[in-house]
């Protein structure tokens, strides 16, 4: 508890020091949101979100729209990152997930009006890792009226994140005008891919007169041509070293041309019916749909392969445990230097939502609050055209400057004709998501001491996750393609070539030495050809990845709103109880049941179990002046494993001999958390404060690396890891894989401070700082998933009557993301300057201007050390320029 005490003696000290400041004028709580104060943007977007912290009972932070239908970012995570405690990742240019108080993003739970939302994803790794973490950009921004980052739990809020929960809180029409409309069109303007794309999004609200009927509806289309250029080293091995000496050796070293079409779509309805005081009903739809069809192209240096194949390892240069510089001999035929794999994807990612809402309140005394919804997602790479080309040769490399350096003397990489054709396939993986919820709620007013509110409550949830994957085979689909599948002819490389990478590729994180200049396959004929090959949809089942996982939970809670002389809170319980069915399929296990195709023999399994939470917390706020006031929370907290965690099965990667598999029984992560927050509002708009936390970790979930043995089917094995496996298949091995299986690990801390200034300067300006700091340690020594030691956000605007500005920096430290393939993922520093601008030209338009990465930063990825890099990648910048029209 040595965390604790440093914290509550910090908190004490502080208060102190605040409760003697100078006394200053203050903004009541109802007079700040009073008819008399008439603000507007970004002052009036700031003013509601401090309103809303400091009128909470608990902590919590908010990010609120600055008009209908226009969010202060065009991504509704990178508004989130504002927040104190809150960073994001960009790895293909904009935010999609957050992380919340030094954890990963999986431990903060994201609701929608206070329930659950069903979330998949677009890109094929994370539709197999089926990670409980919310994608945002599926999430359209013009849709939401505020954020709320609640960071200590209150009984009666679901449960699930240790990190915290984002509510996020849509529009109501009762709550607007008589009659509220807004237009936005703007181009979007992407520098990497040098394209312009349009963005249209509209909504309307109207209600009655006697203000008892009300009706919302919203709509978004976007579209966005996307490129990332980037150069990635798929993983070290020390079972590569040719002496023997275990020294980590690159295994795969690639120049990568990531291009995209995004295409978001969606809207939501909201229906009121308060036909008197007593009664209210609500009802809540909502639909979008994440378009992301994208190609991949990378050309690697296969150093695992040629080195496998017994080629020698000469004029090493090595820093610590890793060889980093060296030349690779010509494996000969039987091996590969040199591999080149395209892969395209028809890809999207879709939720849909479906809530009832009704309120009813008989007397004075009594409140009683029932929410029925059902959601659900999906998450699919319809297909997968994917061709591998490969060829023998030599390979020298250095990895101790900015960029790779990677050449082969044996091919010239601009020419398709030196490079064969090893494989091709079209797979299909689906992921899906989806939960039916009732939540049954009563309150009554109490005159007990100091308790004013007794809430009660009961809930139950029913959860589904699906992944399935389809797969074609060597033999059954790529053979006969390559003989016969391009214009009814044998296929070659130059076949799906007719041109090489973009004149600027690479060009602004390359250095002399780096591979940039190759052939380039066209997505368009690989699809043509592809998917008019019959085989092509002769898919069977790849049982090793095919799993699903089914929650229910039961929970109810109890709890008391309190109020004294300058202090409220609340304390309460909520005990949740958790079925579970985790059902796969265990590969080369025999038993009843079991099936057999080209991949292996495989059984089904299903395992269940239960587990049942009692999660007590308490919130208190004391008001020690007008304007500064202490808050205090302690909470049991939830998060239960991804689904990918508990379910059977496992997911290889044939190139790097490495996968991942999951473990039924998996424990929750769980946390006892310790919150003191010191809150000082001198005057309107105005905010300095001080927040210390504590996170005593129960359980962590772990990775551990076992070596498992598995057939694949393929004509270039690594032979220093896979044998025969004997039979009539020339091609089929069994190979030896480096699984990443998770386990229950031990527990661990998290403590840290936030800190905010927030105020206006005076004639139209203002500034919004934030600083986090956040130390975490497990008890094995394990990284700890998603967490920056530092983080800084620092924000400047100005407005009056017709121009409003802000200009936006965040900057977080590097961070440890997961271990894949092996080894240790890391990225370093991330840093981003974005702005925005809005010119008033009349009453009802204005021009709009947005701009991301202004100082177009890259992203830099090693492995557990900065002389292991992993990856670096250019996103480039992007920018937004339009109108819009509100009335």
């Amino acid at each position: 508890m040595t965390g604790m005490k440093w914290m509550l003696t910090g908190a004490a000290s502080l208060a102190a020091l605040a409760a003697g400041a100078p006394a200053s004028p203050a903004f009541a709580q109802d007079e700040a949101a009073s008819d008399e104060i008439v603000v507007r943007g970004i002052r009036r977007s700031l003013q509601e979100s401090l309103e809303t912290k400091r009128n909470a009972d608990t902590l919590v932070d908010a990010v609120t729209a600055e008009d209908i239908g226009k969010f202060p970012d065009k991504n509704v995570a990178e508004s989130l990152s504002r927040v104190p405690g809150v960073v994001i990742n960009r790895e293909f240019g904009e935010g999609e997930r957050v992380s919340l108080r030094g954890l990963a993003p999986n431990q903060t739970k994201t609701l929608l009006n206070g329930h659950a939302v069903a979330t998949a994803d677009w890109f094929v790794l994370d539709q197999l890792s089926a990670t409980r973490n919310f994608n945002y950009l599926v999430l359209p921004s013009e849709i939401v009226g505020q954020l709320q980052v609640h960071k200590s739990p209150r009984a009666d809020m679901e449960e699930g994140g240790i990190g915290g929960a984002v509510n996020v809180i849509t529009r109501k029409p009762l709550d607007l005008r008589p009659f509220e409309a807004a237009l936005t069109a703007e181009a979007a303007y992407t520098a990497r891919s040098d394209s312009v794309d349009p963005q249209i999004s509209g909504i309307l609200s109207w209600k009655n007169e006697s203000e008892t009927f009300g009706i919302l509806a919203a709509g978004v289309f976007q579209q966005r041509a996307v490129r990332r250029d980037g150069f990635e080293i798929l993983g070290y091995d020390p079972g590569l070293d040719p002496a023997g000496l275990d020294r980590q050796v690159p295994t795969l070293i690639g120049s990568a041309l990531f291009q995209q079409e995004r295409e978001r779509k969606g809207g939501n309805v909201e229906i009121q019916f308060r036909p008197s005081d007593a009664l209210e009903v609500n009802i809540s739809g909502l639909w979008t749909r994440f378009g992301a069809d994208n190609v991949n192209a990378n050309y690697l240096a296969w150093a695992s392969n040629a080195l496998g194949a017994g080629a020698g390892l000469t004029g090493e240069t090595v820093i610590e445990d890793t060889i980093v510089a060296g030349t690779i001999a010509n494996p000969g035929p039987g091996g590969r230097g040199a591999v080149y794999d395209t892969i395209s994807r028809i890809a999207h990612a879709e939720t849909r939502l479906l809530a009832g809402d009704v309120v009813y309140s008989p007397n004075e005394d009594w409140s009683l609050h029932l929410k029925v919804g059902y959601t659900d997602a999906e998450g699919d790479t319809d297909s997968q055209p994917f061709v591998e080309f490969a060829a023998p040769t030599g390979v020298v490399f250095d990895l101790t400057g900015a960029a790779p350096r990677v050449s082969f003397p044996d091919i010239d990489p601009t020419d398709p004709n030196d490079m064969l054709f090893d494989f091709a396939s079209n797979h299909q993986i689906t992921n899906d998501d989806s939960e039916f919820f009732v939540y049954a709620d009563a309150e009554k007013a109490v005159d007990a001491g100091a308790f004013r509110t007794l809430k009660f409550g009961v809930k139950f949830t029913d959860h589904e996750r699906r992944t399935d994957f389809q797969a074609t085979t060597f033999g059954g689909f790529f053979l006969p393609f390559l003989a016969t599948g391009c214009n009814g002819g044998p296929c070659d490389a130059a076949f799906f070539s007719p041109g090489g990478t973009p004149d600027d590729f690479l060009k602004n994180i390359a250095v002399s030495g780096s591979l940039t200049d190759f052939f380039l396959p066209d997505q368009d004929i690989i699809n043509d050809a592809i998917l008019s090959f019959g085989p092509a949809f002769d898919r069977i089942p790849l049982y090793s990845e095919i799993f699903s996982v089914e929650e229910k939970t039961y929970g109810g809670y109890v709890m008391g709103d309190l109020e004294g002389d300058r202090w409220r809170g609340n304390i309460g319980v909520r005990v949740v109880a958790t079925d579970q069915t985790s059902s796969g399929f265990i590969q080369n296990a025999t038993g009843p049941g079991q099936v057999s195709n080209a991949f292996g023999v495989f059984l089904p399994v299903t395992e269940k179990r239960s587990y049942t939470d009692i999660l007590p917390s308490a919130n208190f706020v004391y008001d020690v002046t007008d304007t500064f006031l202490v808050r205090i929370a302690a909470a049991r907290t939830l998060t239960r494993p991804d689904f990918t965690d508990i379910a059977p099965r496992v997911t290889l990667n044939p190139g790097a001999l490495t996968g991942s598999g999951g473990n039924p029984d998996v424990k929750p992560f769980r946390a006892n958390q310790y919150d003191v927050s010191l809150e000082w509002y001198p005057r309107e708009n105005t905010l300095l404060a001080l927040a210390f936390y504590y996170k005593d970790i129960l359980n962590f979930v772990t990775s551990t690396i076992t070596e498992e043995v598995f057939p694949i089917e393929t004509q270039t094995p690594n032979l220093s890891r896979c044998t025969p496996a004997g039979g009539s298949n020339p091609d089929l091995f069994n190979c030896e894989f480096a699984i990443n299986r998770r386990a229950s690990g031990g527990g661990g801390r998290v403590q840290g401070i936030e800190a905010i200034a927030q105020t206006p300067l005076g004639h139209g300006f203002g500034v919004r700082l934030n600083y986090s700091f956040s130390d975490a340690e497990a008890e094995n020594g394990d990284p700890i998933p998603g967490n920056s030691r530092h983080a800084f956000q620092a924000s400047g605007y100005f407005e009056n009557e017709w121009l409003s500005a802000q200009l936006s920096y965040n900057w977080r430290d590097e961070f440890f993301i997961t271990f894949d393939r092996a080894s240790p993922l890391n990225q370093k520093a991330l840093a981003s300057l974005d702005a925005s601008m809005s010119v008033q030209v009349t009453d009802y338009a204005a021009l709009t201007f947005n701009a991301v990465n202004l100082t177009n930063e890259k992203i830099e990825q090693f492995a557990g050390e900065t002389f292991r890099p992993r990856a670096i990648y250019d996103n480039g910048r992007y920018f937004f320029g339009g109108v819009r029209l509100a009335f």
